[in-house]
C-alpha cells in the first residue's frame, strides 16, 4: 500500500515538475524571445506595419481604409456611404451592396461573399458599381469608357482587407482627383508612378499601389 502510494506521489511530483518546466519555457521564455527578435529585427513588421502622418498613426500597410463623406445623418444606419471624391478610391471591401459581408474594411468580418460568377446579385452589384466609377471618374474633356475600368474598381479582394490597387484603377482616378484638388494631371500622374511597386522580387505577384501611402502623398502635396 505504502508503495502504491509513494509511487503515485513520485508520478504527481514529477508531473507538476515538468508542468511548471514547460510552463516557465514555453509560456514566458519562448514568447519572450520570439519578441525581443521581432522588435529588434522586424520592429516595423511586428508592431502592425503602421504608417504614420504629421507623427499620428494613420492606419497600416496591410489593411485598406475607406475614404468616404461624412454621413447626412449619423445615426442612420441604412444611409449609404459616399465616397470622398478628392481622394483615391480603394477596392470595393468584400461585397458590393446592401447585403454584402463588409463594406466598411472591418477586420472582423474578413472573407470572400462566396457567390458564383453568375450569380443575379454579384452581377447586379458589379454593373452598379461599373457605372458609378464611370460617372465619379468621368470629369470635361476626359470621358471614362466602361470598357477602360478594370476588376479591382468593381470586386473585392478573397480577404475583403487589400490595401491596394492596381496601377491601372490609380491611373483611371487621377483626372478625377486633379480635378478635385485643383492640382496639375502629371502632378498626380507622378505621384501614382512614385508610389506603384513592381513585383516582389521582380517575378511575384502584379504591380500594385497601396492607396493610403498615396493619399498621405496626394495630401502632403496638397498642403504645399
Amino acid at each position: 500500500m505504502n508503495s502504491s502510494v509513494n509511487s503515485t506521489a513520485r508520478l504527481v511530483g514529477a508531473a507538476l515538475r515538468a508542468l511548471l518546466v514547460l510552463t516557465v519555457v514555453t509560456g514566458v521564455l519562448y514568447p519572450l524571445a520570439v519578441t525581443g527578435v521581432g522588435q529588434a529585427l522586424f520592429n516595423d513588421k511586428a508592431n502592425g506595419s503602421e504608417i504614420t502622418s504629421g507623427g499620428k498613426v494613420v492606419g497600416s500597410e496591410l489593411i485598406g481604409q475607406t475614404y468616404n463623406l461624412p454621413k447626412k445623418d449619423p445615426n442612420d444606419a441604412e444611409e449609404a456611404a459616399r465616397p470622398d471624391l478628392k481622394w483615391f478610391q480603394p477596392r470595393p471591401s468584400n461585397g458590393l451592396g446592401s447585403n454584402s459581408v463588409n463594406m466598411q474594411y472591418k477586420l472582423i468580418l474578413s472573407g470572400a461573399t462566396n457567390r458564383s460568377g453568375d450569380n443575379k446579385d454579384l452581377i447586379d452589384w458589379v454593373t452598379a458599381a461599373k457605372g458609378a466609377v464611370v460617372k465619379d471618374n468621368s470629369v470635361p474633356g476626359h470621358p471614362v469608357s466602361p470598357s477602360a475600368v478594370p476588376a479591382d474598381a468593381v470586386t473585392s479582394s478573397g480577404s475583403g482587407l487589400d490595401p491596394h490597387i492596381s496601377p491601372e484603377y490609380a491611373e483611371l482616378q487621377v483626372h478625377r482627383v486633379a480635378e478635385e484638388n485643383n492640382l496639375d494631371v502629371k502632378q498626380v500622374e507622378k505621384l501614382v508612378a512614385d508610389n506603384t511597386d513592381g513585383r516582389t522580387l521582380g517575378f511575384v505577384g502584379e504591380p500594385r499601389v497601396n492607396v493610403l501611402k498615396l493619399n498621405i502623398a496626394l495630401k502632403e502635396l496638397t498642403e504645399k
